[in-house]
């Protein structure tokens, strides 16, 4: 069964993705492997280049995204963003003329197709922010564009994929980062950071809810409840009050949106459920070494991520049984 929200995948990482190749296509349509090569951490010459803020109308094209969701570098910080789109669809993120589109074979996954593709945009000044000449990559899209032609933003790019990239549990989506106009837009890391323009409310957990949906990997919980389905942003909140992004513990770490809290740069310990969960430098959180269990059986973990339609709490867990209509109780230990 597919996750509409949060894709399937192929294969990435021992532990999965949450994302697609997010450290994707380097080669050209041969269809060669795709190895990432070494990140360029600055994405330019600026070592402490500012953030790419999507404004509400990018982001609203979607029905949910993170951040942090992801074992791949090119998430490291929140440097790139996944977008998840209604099943199939594959909007443009952004207006601009297509520069390239390149395809590269992806990891063998039963589930997954044999290619996945990396469409770079060059985007229309003020689109973003102020800056000119920004680059966009779009990765997981089957694309029915060519170089050379314009796209407005919200316009089909194709059809999305279930990349070999993707961990099972994963979502259909489309990864997207932002390059300046003289970064090497087809390195597998060197994003800008990116920054969500938009409210998203923290929404309280006490661990409880009803399964919804069920997958073969996965378990989605009608609780907590989103307070305005389609309206706005919400998601899971920490003990202290920022919203949770990212894969708990099952990836190296996470983050706390929106952006600022806590302060960037100050260090902050971050609680879910009455347990510390981990430690966050800014948004970025490193998570501590913690086992979840629902019912008492140990599972992968949790899913997290900004939605405008649910809020539920995903339960990552390939090998626990929980059917739709089954109370749960989740502890971390």
């Amino acid at each position: 069964m597919v996750d509409p929200d949060d894709s399937t995948g192929g294969t990435g990482p021992s532990n999965g993705s949450d994302a697609g190749p997010s450290d994707g296509p380097d080669s050209g349509r041969s269809g060669g492997t795709d190895t990432p090569p070494a990140a360029d951490p600055s994405g330019g010459d600026d070592p402490t280049p500012s953030a790419v803020t999507l404004p509400p109308d990018l982001l609203g094209r979607y029905r949910r995204f993170s951040l942090y969701n992801s074992p791949y570098a090119a998430h490291d910080e929140g440097h790139a963003v996944d977008l998840y789109p209604d099943p199939g669809a594959a909007p443009s993120p952004v207006a601009g003329e297509v520069l390239d589109v390149r395809s590269v074979s992806a990891p063998p996954k039963p589930y997954a197709e044999a290619e996945d593709h990396l469409i770079l945009i060059r985007v229309a000044d003020g689109v973003v922010d102020a800056r000119e000449g920004l680059v966009a990559r779009v990765l997981h899209a089957d694309p029915a564009v060519e170089p050379g032609e314009w796209v407005a933003a919200g316009e089909d790019l194709g059809r999305t994929i279930r990349s070999g990239f993707f961990a099972p549990w994963v979502g259909d989506h489309l990864h997207v980062g932002f390059r300046p106009p003289d970064g090497n837009h087809y390195r597998a890391s060197g994003s800008l950071p990116v920054a969500a323009g938009v409210s998203v409310d923290p929404l309280p957990w006490d661990g409880r809810g009803t399964v919804v949906e069920r997958g073969d990997t996965y378990a989605v919980l009608d609780r907590p409840v989103h307070p305005a389905p389609g309206d706005r942003w919400a998601g899971i909140a920490t003990d202290g009050g920022g919203v949770l992004d990212g894969g708990f513990p099952h990836y190296d770490g996470g983050g706390i949106l929106p952006d600022g809290d806590p302060p960037d740069g100050e260090v902050t310990a971050v609680e879910l459920l009455g347990t510390g969960i981990g430690t966050a430098t800014g948004r970025t959180v490193e998570w501590a070494d913690r086992t979840v269990r629902a019912n008492g059986e140990a599972v992968t973990g949790l899913s997290l991520s900004l939605g405008r339609d649910r809020a539920g709490a995903k339960l990552v867990c390939p090998d626990a049984t929980f059917e739709v209509g089954t109370e749960v109780r989740v502890r971390i230990e």
